[in-house]
């Protein structure tokens, strides 16, 4: 009965996705949460919360570019929640391929993150959603407390390898002087992850925890605003 009804369900997201597609024919791009390719160092609930938080900060920074679609990353985790996706935090290429399919999106972003005691590396992978091929991996590693930088740094090579045209002149000038310090990420992520959990208190004390430490952290204030529906 269950199986019947999300089968049902995610047909009809499926006939309704070349719809939004007519609507918008800019490229769809959806990230998916990354994985733990075994780190060191830290909390496992950190590392358990980067999963989210680097996708989360991810799809803010590709958001910037007004030539390309962003899928919401609630609308993602509720279709991962509601098909039992994921649940190991492992999503490969034929999956991605089709869940890209239901959210309309032309390419699919999955990613690795390895922190070997403060010592980070970040590679993400382009799927084609048509074809279900990883068309391309992208990388950036250094420093813990510079993840946000390799963050953005993914950003840009993805936006180069799906063939976005650059930020325009002063969103991009802007990202070059944006430095989120990794605490507040780390912060930011928690509330992600006890977001996903369906603990809206403790999302909304790490939410405010990460703009204590960085008061301009749009992704955090905009999460607190949501849970605090406000």
């Amino acid at each position: 009965m269950r199986r019947s009804a999300l089968l049902s369900l995610s047909l009809a997201a499926l006939a309704f996705a070349p719809v939004l597609a007519a609507q918008d024919t800019r490229p769809g791009i959806a990230v998916l949460p990354f994985e733990n390719g075994g780190s060191y160092g830290q909390d496992k609930e950190n590392f358990d919360a980067l999963q989210k938080g680097i996708p989360g900060i991810l799809i803010g920074e590709l958001s910037q570019n007004p030539a390309a679609r962003v899928v919401d990353r609630d609308e993602i985790q509720s279709l991962l929640h509601e098909q039992d996706l994921g649940k190991d935090g492992r999503v490969d290429a034929a999956t991605a391929a089709k869940i890209g399919k239901l959210v309309g999106a032309r390419y699919m972003i999955t990613g690795t993150f390895v922190d070997l005691y403060g010592t980070f590396r970040t590679d993400a992978r382009i799927i084609d959603v048509e074809t279900g091929e990883i068309i391309k991996t992208v990388k950036a590693d250094g420093k813990r407390e510079d993840l946000y930088k390799q963050i953005q740094s993914i950003a840009q090579k993805l936006m180069t390898e799906t063939k976005l045209p650059p930020l325009p002149t002063q969103v991009g000038e802007a990202a070059k002087t944006r430095n989120v310090p990794t605490e507040a990420l780390t912060y930011y992520s928690r509330a992600l992850l006890y977001q996903d959990r369906g603990d809206t208190t403790k999302a909304k004390e790490f939410f405010k925890k990460a703009t204590d430490v960085f008061p301009d952290f749009a992704e955090a204030q905009a999460g607190l605003k949501k849970l605090s529906g406000t």
